[in-house]
């Protein structure tokens, strides 16, 4: 049979009684979880450390991990294909990153002053993504942050560019219809601005104009809309808020005429997709080179570290004084250690090598499931990321994307949890993340389980 979005009312009855049988087999096996979400709730506001970890049906509270294991409270073992939201390419405990902090926890974890790693560091960055000036901060939502103050700082100019759906941390201005409701965003061609948590100032979205993914005459519209008043645009250059849409030829390279026409600059925000993607990022599979980029997530090893590159032009601003990039542990040595590590010790070229063939196993064997089962759905992967769509047409940008039934991927995710294999639990937002600890026999139980969801599913 065929799985297609005008579904059967035999396969919604089939897909909802999956989803509640695998649910019910999820909260058996977590008895502690349950037990530590109740005491947790007392003491930690929602019962979590953050909002993203509140889950259906309970959050998954974590004992340890090694290698590409990872193992909850209550003993189950998972093959780690969540990867923290794309921080653990390393895998857990990698000897090289235990061994670098180590190494530095014993020389001091912290002093506010630079120490000669980071410059290790922002060679070794320069020489994967070609932008020549790094400075450091904390967290993805600090590079964007800075970023998104240093285009308003150099041009002078107060708007900003977002693309529609695309998440670039949780600071006011890109805090704009980041998974906006229809039809609230509006028509296709002129998205408006939705704000995406309470607390933002009506006033700060105002200051953040949208336009969608591959959307370059959207794009032009703004600009001659607003013209001398666009300080930039920030932009997943391949999107990752939204399973994985990829820009279409020439898309990127059109962004950056466009903007650089209107006197506008360029930000890759690249948290998920540096290194992720490959040894260059995306910057090294699209060739085009941004103004600014930011990197996070993958690069700290599983410590919180984080980045921000750019031009000699943009980055000579900073180094004036024109802006301030500041923070008490920006360039701490501890992360510095870790990311050294990582950048010259785990992502090697053999490293990126095995990822690939990790990738490519996992990709031809859930697309030769989906043909075997005549399911409507196909793969995207980029580098170490993969994800499934539950649909045969491609997504080109959120529009396509929102649309997607989400209870294909949520029981997607119970499944592979229940038989051994941890992934993302939002769905269909998130990617699965192959680290360089992973082998052959994890992809093949992933993969296991996604024959046994088409099985359920076509029963």
């Amino acid at each position: 049979m065929t799985v297609n979005s005008t579904m059967t009312q035999e396969l919604d009855g089939r897909l909802d009684a999956l989803v509640a049988e695998q649910e019910a087999i999820f909260v058996d096996r977590q008895p502690r979880s349950r037990q530590m979400r109740e005491r947790a709730n007392g003491h930690l506001a929602g019962g979590v450390t953050s909002s993203w970890q509140i889950t259906s049906p309970q959050a998954i509270w974590m004992s340890h991990g090694s290698g590409s294991r990872i193992i909850d409270v209550d003993g189950n073992e998972y093959v780690d294909l969540h990867g923290g939201y794309g921080a653990g390419l390393a895998g857990h405990a990698h000897p090289a990153i235990v061994e670098a902090i180590s190494r530095q926890v014993a020389r001091g974890t912290h002093f506010a002053q630079p120490t000669e790693t980071a410059i290790d560091v922002a060679v070794e960055l320069t020489r994967r993504f070609e932008l020549p000036l790094w400075r450091f901060t904390n967290s993805g939502t600090e590079a964007t942050m800075d970023a998104v103050h240093l285009m308003r700082a150099f041009t002078g100019r107060d708007l900003i560019v977002k693309v529609e759906g695309c998440y670039h941390g949780h600071h006011d201005s890109v805090q704009v219809s980041v998974m906006p409701d229809p039809p609230d965003n509006g028509p296709a061609d002129a998205p408006v601005g939705v704000v995406s948590s309470s607390g933002i100032p009506r006033a700060i979205v105002e200051q953040t104009l949208i336009v969608g993914y591959n959307d370059l005459a959207g794009l032009q519209r703004l600009l001659e809309a607003y013209p001398g008043q666009i300080a930039g645009m920030i932009i997943e250059p391949i999107m990752m808020n939204a399973g994985i849409i990829t820009p279409e030829a020439g898309y990127l390279a059109g962004v950056k005429a466009l903007l650089h026409a209107h006197g506008a600059l360029l930000t890759f925000d690249e948290v998920k997709t540096g290194l992720t993607a490959g040894p260059g990022g995306a910057i090294g599979v699209t060739g085009v080179l941004p103004d600014i980029m930011c990197l996070a997530k993958a690069i700290g090893g599983g410590i919180a570290s984080a980045a921000v590159g750019g031009t000699e032009e943009v980055m000579a601003f900073v180094a004036d004084g024109g802006y301030e990039m500041v923070g008490t542990f920006n360039g701490n040595p501890l992360a510095m250690a870790a990311t050294h590590a990582m950048l010259t010790e785990v992502l090697t070229d053999e490293t990126y090598r095995r990822l690939d063939a990790l990738s490519d196993r996992a990709a031809d064997g859930i697309t030769a499931t989906i043909s075997e089962f005549g399911l409507d759905a196909h793969v995207v992967a980029v580098g170490a990321k993969g994800c499934v769509v539950f649909q045969n047409e491609p997504v080109r940008d959120y529009r396509g994307f929102i649309g997607l039934d989400d209870r294909f991927n949520h029981a997607h995710w119970l499944l592979q949890l229940n038989g051994g294999v941890f992934l993302p639990p939002w769905g269909k937002m998130e990617q699965w993340l192959i680290s360089a600890q992973h082998d052959e026999a994890d992809i093949d139980r992933f993969l296991a389980n996604f024959t046994a969801l088409a099985v359920a599913l076509t029963r």
